[in-house]
């Protein structure tokens, strides 16, 4: 039995933040000398982005108005991990429950039947999945699993999840929602990798329904391909710092990415006996503006085949889980019924240094 994603629905914050606004905020409180001034403003400038969503305000606003960071040039005494939990707890189920209501209908609430929920930047118990369930009314015997501290690539081991549920049980119904507040967990490093992560990301939420009978246009999920290259395990990592979740993002990402995605797309295409001549639209993570740069030179790609990634990029930043979600979306939005059958590429990336591929079919019922 086939398996199809029937809709997708996200949310943002209503904070939207120029990145000029946040590289200022970085320069005034992180800018100690010259060479890290010089430095946060060049990866500003050079990230891609123009605009991104957090729950804190503070980024936009004058010092003494600060409502989660303390009012001083030296940020002290510094958020704690306790502080920013609490934030996260607060602030990631009502993202959650908004995203999952612009993908499902009231009355097809009442039809779900698993829940899978995703986050890397927060957790607790009972946990969002709970939350919910309370919140959208859900069976209180619906089926649960959470996806955790997986990163960039999470939102693809649930689609992974939710496809095998419904190939095996056709009846189901699932919903998965993956919600990220990336930019609580702002820390006082100034290293260029901690630049570089202060700098790519932001707040978001997505939720997907996946089920056997679409009604409307759908992608079919038809396969997936994942592989590692632990040469690059130092190169991402997620570690719980004392004052919060310390993001490592290198510059060295996109080399790693180079030198693995032409082999991970011909193993993903030759599982599904296709060639790269079949593929009409790419869904791609955009982890950084040079990751998808390297990902176009290896596939002999355009700017205008990412097109849509860069507009993510550039209008939320990269979100982590949610932000390859935020593209299928568009995608889908964007899709004429003289697509029908076409094929969608998706990749997204993560710790390990792990690649994820995903092939889809546009359906049209």
């Amino acid at each position: 039995m086939s398996s199809f994603i029937s809709s997708i629905g996200t949310a943002v914050p209503k904070n939207r933040l120029s990145q000029k606004d946040i590289r200022e905020f970085m320069i005034r409180h992180l800018g100690s000398s010259e060479e890290i001034r010089r430095n946060i403003e060049l990866i500003y400038r050079a990230s891609g982005i123009g605009h991104r969503h957090s729950v804190i305000s503070d980024f936009g606003r004058e010092i003494q108005d600060y409502s989660f960071f303390p009012p001083s040039l030296e940020l002290e005494p510094f958020p704690s991990v306790a502080s920013r939990m609490a934030l996260y707890q607060n602030e990631a189920i009502k993202l959650a429950k908004e995203a999952a209501l612009n993908a499902v209908s009231h009355e097809t609430l009442k039809e779900i039947t698993h829940l899978i929920t995703v986050s890397c930047t927060g957790m607790y118990a009972p946990g969002i999945d709970i939350e919910l369930i309370e919140e959208l009314g859900l069976r209180t015997d619906i089926q649960r699993t959470s996806i955790n501290f997986m990163g960039c690539y999470a939102a693809f081991n649930a689609l992974k999840i939710g496809n095998s549920l419904v190939s095996s049980e056709p009846n189901s119904k699932v919903l998965i929602v993956a919600v990220e507040l990336c930019s609580i967990h702002l820390l006082k490093n100034t290293s260029e990798d901690s630049i570089l992560s202060n700098a790519l990301f932001g707040d978001g939420a997505a939720a997907v329904l996946i089920e056997s009978n679409p009604t409307s246009k759908a992608l079919e999920l038809k396969g997936f391909y994942a592989d590692i290259d632990t040469s690059g395990k130092n190169a991402m990592g997620w570690y719980i710092d004392d004052f919060g979740f310390d993001m490592k993002l290198t510059s060295e990402v996109p080399e790693v990415i180079k030198k693995g995605i032409a082999k991970l797309t011909q193993k993903l295409l030759n599982q599904l006996e296709l060639s790269a001549s079949e593929i009409d639209h790419f869904a791609i993570h955009p982890g950084g503006k040079k990751i998808l740069k390297v990902i176009e030179e290896e596939l002999n790609l355009t700017a205008e085949h990412n097109k849509i990634a860069y507009d993510v990029l550039y209008n939320y930043g990269n979100m982590s889980s949610p932000t390859v979600l935020f593209v299928i979306k568009e995608l889908m939005n964007q899709l004429t019924i003289e697509q029908n059958g076409d094929h969608v590429l998706s990749f997204a990336f993560g710790p390990g240094l792990t690649m994820e591929s995903m092939l889809l079919k546009v359906v049209h019922s």
